[in-house]
């Protein structure tokens, strides 16, 4: 059976924390927020995916690669530990048996998205890599990841600072990790995940909490996706 959630890519999407339910995975200990997905167990996904202390996951494929970042908790697979703030990357082909810690993970994961020539693994910590300064003051940027037409990044607002109108080349995804991320079309406080199209425009800013942002684009070219 195919699952499609919010699988038009070519529409804006907004999932603010409370409307989504945690949906048991077939893993004990394991729940998801399903924020987009087409595929049933295996399938192109992206997701909030929470494990319960010391849950383990046998060990599995990345069929179409694995991406994820720790919003909190520690994850661990047999290459390592990854503390809240670690953004990880496994290409298609490699595989692993993860497990939480003591007190749990929550990550936020996107699975088959992966280009079939992007095989770089990636670690990046973003208490300990280099934050570089923005394209506009009040910025402050950590990339992950950059291949071909996509990008991914780490984007730290101060409070009141405003970007210009821009347009989304490749669409643009973006996780709020903490603060209030704004637009003309509304306000996204930590939690609240945003899909914008291709070609799609916005002009944000942030207020008086300032907000520290996930973003990838690029990724969202209707070539890519067909």
């Amino acid at each position: 059976m195919i699952s499609r959630i919010r699988a038009n890519f070519e529409q804006r999407c907004v999932v603010l924390p409370e409307t989504e339910s945690w949906v048991a995975s077939p893993t004990a200990g394991v729940e998801r927020k399903m924020l987009d997905r087409i595929g049933d167990e295996i399938a192109r996904a992206t997701s909030i995916v929470r494990f319960a202390p010391n849950t383990a996951f046998a060990e599995h494929v990345h069929g179409g690669g694995e991406e994820f970042f720790v919003l909190d908790g520690l994850f661990v697979d047999d290459a390592g530990e990854y503390p809240a703030g670690t953004y990880v990357r496994n290409p298609a082909g490699s595989k692993h048996a993860p497990r939480a810690g003591k007190d749990g993970a929550t990550l936020f994961v996107k699975l088959h998205q992966f280009a079939s020539n992007d095989l770089a693994r990636a670690v990046v910590s973003s208490a300990r890599a280099l934050w570089l300064p923005g394209s506009v003051r009040g910025l402050s940027v950590l990339p992950l990841h950059d291949f071909a037409e996509e990008h991914v990044a780490l984007v730290r607002w101060q409070p009141n600072t405003r970007f210009h109108r821009h347009s989304h080349w490749g669409g643009e995804e973006i996780l709020v990790l903490d603060g209030v991320f704004r637009d003309e079309q509304g306000d996204y406080p930590a939690g609240t995940w945003l899909r914008n199209p291709h070609l799609s425009s916005h002009t944000p800013f942030t207020s008086s909490e300032g907000a520290t942002i996930f973003v990838k684009v690029g990724h969202l070219l209707p070539t890519k996706l067909a």
